[in-house]
């Protein structure tokens, strides 16, 4: 197992590393961001407004409201990687890797819309009246070689499939085990029992109990969230714009040692603040897609505009927030990484035991909302594989894997689930790239006839 293991984990290096997957990502959003114009920077506040306080087109064909949607996918993708994978970045990669985190972001937005808009446009009704689309429908359905299409669709809902046990089940439910059992010695088995039987709950009843759970879980636990990182922020004003200096020079010169911390070149910086940055926001996956085609509305771009929201809050509000937290606490020196970085940092900025309770406490809420953001995604995708017979079934497996994740040792489903992911990307990114003209002429139609004032 140790062989196969380091098998996996070499592979996943190639398709994670600099010569394949992370490019594609990033050279892909900036294609995008030309071909749409820049489209996520002047119409971010108007997608803002229709998000957050539109919420729902009245008459509109789908399942959850646009703010029901967005929750769903900001539950699958505000996890771990806004807590770990940003202290990651900045311990390897130096201030700087939060400056490319933010890179990653801006241009991974216009990702986001064109993957929302497409799962919208080429979405349709399954056999029981639920809305069914997402990457696989817009691979298969929209690729003018059906050969082609229908080939890319299916690997990409094989790909999310199986990722969604790993990266999307197992994983966060180790993770939660684990905070917990180091904070206040709860057994693995007795939190992993809990978390299993919480998310059956609410799995059990499918898209419409994920979104009125996500969204009235996720704004709480992202603003319980912020609140501590803010006063931590608030407390040491001062210090921010030093430690802004540090993001921008650490991202065009790299960072010297000092400290702990054993210094980083540029590179670095670029390779892990952009490895950081999709792992947390997850643009170019095609993931969010599926939640997007769940959404309540009569126009492909309304709920582009709004599913790509989902990365600026990640990216551009939450992780700044961590990354901020981190630089201004003087923690990132001492040679710490992941989630230990993250706790001592929260811990300098606040009194007595609360700042790490605040870091175990937000870190099990994120990791427990990325499961219910999961299961849906892999739903569908098994969905469109085998049929609605399957739905129940996955999620009864689905549900019971959640307490495995907790009481296992999982570096190989960890290796297996993180290549998963990484090929979920390359179909995807080939759609997009193939379909750009269809998601240039939509927008371009979209704003041609709407003012939207009539939501």
């Amino acid at each position: 197992m140790e062989l196969l293991t380091a098998w996996v984990q070499r592979f996943g290096s190639f398709v994670w590393g600099p010569f394949l997957l992370i490019p594609l990502l990033l050279l892909t959003g900036l294609y995008l961001t030309i071909r749409l114009r820049g489209l996520q920077f002047t119409k971010l506040w108007h997608a803002l407004w229709l998000g957050l306080i539109v919420r729902r087109e009245k008459g509109a064909a789908g399942d959850i409201s646009h703010f029901q949607a967005l929750m769903t996918a900001l539950a699958a993708t505000v996890g771990t990687g806004n807590i770990v994978g940003v202290a990651t970045a900045i311990a390897l990669g130096g201030p700087g890797a939060l400056f490319w985190m933010w890179m990653t972001g801006l241009v991974g937005m216009a990702t986001k819309f064109s993957e929302a808009m497409l799962s919208v446009q080429f979405r349709g009704t399954d056999a029981r009246g639920e809305q069914a689309g997402g990457p696989m429908y817009y691979l298969s359905r929209g690729i003018r070689w059906p050969w082609l299409g229908k080939s890319l669709g299916w690997l990409f809902a094989l790909f999310a499939a199986v990722a969604a046990f790993g990266i999307g089940n197992g994983v966060q439910s180790n993770s939660v085990a684990a905070a917990l059992e180091g904070s206040f010695a709860i057994k693995p088995w007795v939190s992993g029992l809990v978390m299993a039987i919480a998310a059956g709950a609410v799995i059990l009843g499918g898209i419409k109990s994920i979104g009125r759970f996500t969204g009235f879980f996720v704004p709480i636990m992202i603003a319980a969230y912020m609140l501590g990182s803010g006063i931590i922020l608030a407390l040491n004003a001062a210090l921010i714009p030093e430690a802004l200096a540090e993001v921008f020079r650490g991202a065009f010169s790299g960072t010297a040692a000092g400290g702990g911390f054993a210094g980083a070149a540029v590179a670095q910086a670029i390779r892990f603040g952009v490895a950081r940055g999709i792992f947390s926001n997850e643009s170019g996956l095609g993931s969010a897609g599926i939640a997007a085609a769940a959404a309540q509305t009569k126009e492909p771009v309304r709920q582009a505009m709004v599913s790509m929201t989902q990365t600026f809050i990640d990216t551009l509000v939450v992780c700044t927030f961590t990354g901020l937290t981190i630089l201004v606490s003087g923690a990132w020196l001492e040679g710490l990484n992941g989630a230990q970085l993250t706790q001592e940092a929260f811990s300098r900025g606040l009194p007595g035991e609360w700042g790490g309770l605040i870091v175990t406490v937000s870190l099990s809420m994120f990791a427990f909302s990325t499961i219910l953001g999961w299961s849906y995604y892999g739903e569908k995708a098994i969905e469109y594989l085998l049929g609605i017979w399957a739905i129940l079934p996955y999620r009864l497996l689905f549900t019971v894997a959640v307490y495995f994740g907790a009481v296992s040792r999982l570096d190989f489903v960890w290796s297996v689930s993180d290549v998963m992911n990484g090929l979920m990307a390359l179909p995807n990114l080939v759609g997009l790239l193939l379909l750009s003209g269809v998601i240039v002429r939509g927008v371009r139609e979209y704003f041609a006839r709407e003012t939207d004032p009539g939501v």
